[in-house]
């Protein structure tokens, strides 16, 4: 999909600026080239695609209705499920994340999916496949469904919304605001996109510096992490082997499809597939270019909240991969 992203970061770093492929440099360049140009853009089509959708979302219904009827879990199962056919690294489902927050669903059921998003996907599941079978593909996928389920409700009875930043509040009443005066003035969608335009462009005035750190932090650890640095922390005897992986995990970046050739290589030189898969779920799911991008968003508080209840879940999900595994 965005391989045309990809021939113009080669074609800038290796033909323009002449430097060989394999240095540092040249990889980190590379990386912030490509995942720069591809969050950017799709954070702009997916404010403004949830832009449109808010505008027409009954905000204080869904608030209403979410809070009064009790669905014993199954929207966070629905949320985790929609994080599944979405096929967004952590980053790029931060939009999405603040779309929902905006759209009145509670914290929890967002986290759900902001969870589950990276983590499981059409193009990760045909990887799992052809890589490990269909067993293990099968328990990987429900395993992400349920860390995703698992972890909103956690977050969610936490009752965190307090913690989210100033910035954030600040577009929730700039929402409701502004569709009050939709829903008063029985605005057309053309009437409606100059405001819609103006709050995408607000929104990305807010977050694209963060965009910005945090894919240079990726971009510094994927050219300049040593090959096998993180293998002699994984042995097998290692009875702390799962949390050290899922810890030494969240200073990287990548997707899942970029993350799982690695992850054969590790299995394939004797690391416990479930030590293995943490690791996976630590890089995919949690990362510090992610964090960047949701301090923003959310009070150094909630992330790091966030990031011990997920951790967690991915330590218990490896340990329980390496007994049934």
């Amino acid at each position: 999909m965005f391989n045309w992203i990809q021939n113009i970061a080669d074609w800038l770093v290796y033909d323009v600026l002449n430097m060989e492929q394999g240095q540092h440099l040249a990889e980190t360049l590379n990386f912030f080239i490509y995942d720069t140009t591809k969050i950017l853009i799709l954070l702009f089509v997916v404010i403004f695609l949830m832009g449109i959708v808010n505008s027409y979302f009954p905000i204080d219904k869904v608030k209403n209705y979410l809070s009064r009827n009790k669905l014993f879990g199954f929207e966070y199962l629905m949320a985790s499920l929609f994080g599944v056919v979405t096929p967004f690294c952590s980053c790029s489902s931060v939009p999405l994340f603040i779309g929902f927050v905006r759209g009145g669903i509670p914290l929890g059921v967002t986290f759900s999916f902001l969870i589950t998003s990276p983590l499981v996907n059409e193009v990760a599941i045909g990887l799992f496949v052809g890589l490990f079978g269909i067993k293990t593909t099968i328990i990987y996928v429900v395993s992400g469904v349920l860390l995703g389920t698992i972890s909103g409700v956690i977050l969610q009875k936490l009752k965190l919304e307090p913690y989210l930043t100033p910035w954030v509040k600040e577009v929730l009443a700039t929402a409701q605001k502004d569709q009050d005066v939709f829903i008063a003035e029985k605005q057309t969608l053309k009437q409606r996109l100059p405001v819609i335009w103006e709050e995408v462009l607000k929104i990305l005035k807010g977050i694209i510096p963060y965009v910005l750190i945090g894919i240079a932090i990726g971009g510094l650890m994927h050219g300049y992490i040593p090959e096998g640095f993180f293998e002699k922390y994984m042995d097998k005897d290692n009875l702390f082997a799962v949390p050290i992986a899922t810890i030494l995990a969240v200073p990287m970046y990548s997707n899942a499809s970029g993350i799982l050739p690695v992850v054969q290589v590790l299995v394939a030189k004797g690391i416990p597939i479930g030590t293995a898969i943490a690791f996976m779920m630590g890089v995919v799911g949690l990362s510090l270019p992610e964090a960047m991008l949701l301090k923003k968003v959310m009070t150094l508080k909630l992330i790091a909240i966030f990031f011990g209840v997920v951790t967690l879940c991915i330590i218990i999900s490896g340990y329980i991969f390496n007994i049934v595994l």
